[in-house]
Parts: structure tokens; C-alpha cells; sequence
């Protein structure tokens, strides 16, 4: 079991900056694929971005591509997002994931990860 917590998220203009963290307690976490994903009110949770166990692979939505950029630190068993010239069409819960697997490989859907956080706000005010 893993338990993951996000945080960072709050109100800025477009065209701001703002960094997430994603931080894990209790199962291993260097094993662990991490995703991001965003859900907007009334629409669907989409992925956002995703990092494999040991950070060597990471892919990025199209619509975030060159403005967000997703890391991690084991030693700390915290994953980071972070998020350039930030756009109202950002504005969104930001969610954290985790997917335990034997393959250093990244995962788009959401129907993948079985640990979630509890999501924080972004804001992207124009």
C-alpha cells in the first residue's frame, strides 16, 4: 500500500508558474510509475503527465508538452510537476498516481494506477 499526498497548488495568472508535488508514504515508491492527471469541473480526468520508477522514461500530454515538466527524487519519494507559462485552460485538481510495476515504462490511463491522492487545486486566472 502506498499513501500519496499532493501539494502546491493554488491561484496565479496565465503566463505564471507553479510547481506540484506528489509525496508517498509507505510501500516503496522507487518501483512506482507516477502519473499526473487533471480533472476539469464536468469533464473527464485526463492525463497530464507520467515518470517511470527510476525517472529515466517520462511522457508528457500533447497539451502540456514544453511547459510542464515531470521529475522525481526516490530518496525523498516525491515526484514533481512542473508546470510554465500556465494557461486558464490549465485550471483543473491536479491528481498524483501510483502504478506498481516489474517494467520501467510509463502509463497513460488512468484506468492503470491503482493509488491515488486526494487532488489539489490549480487556478489559472486570465
Amino acid at each position: 500500500q502506498v499513501h500519496l499526498v499532493e501539494s502546491g497548488g493554488g491561484l496565479v495568472q496565465a503566463g505564471g508558474s507553479l510547481r506540484l508535488s506528489c509525496a508517498a508514504s509507505g510501500r516503496t515508491f522507487s518501483s512506482a510509475s507516477v502519473g499526473w492527471f487533471r480533472q476539469a469541473p464536468g469533464k473527464e480526468r485526463d492525463f497530464v503527465a507520467s515518470i517511470s520508477g527510476s525517472g529515466s522514461n517520462t511522457y508528457d500530454a500533447d497539451s502540456v508538452k514544453r511547459r510542464f515538466t515531470i521529475s522525481r527524487d526516490n530518496a525523498k519519494n516525491t515526484v514533481n510537476l512542473q508546470m510554465n507559462m500556465l494557461k486558464p485552460e490549465d485550471t483543473a485538481v491536479y491528481y498524483c498516481a501510483a502504478k506498481y510495476s516489474l517494467l520501467e515504462k510509463i502509463f497513460v490511463s488512468k484506468n492503470e494506477y491503482a493509488y491515488w491522492g486526494p487532488g489539489t487545486q490549480v487556478t489559472v486566472s486570465s
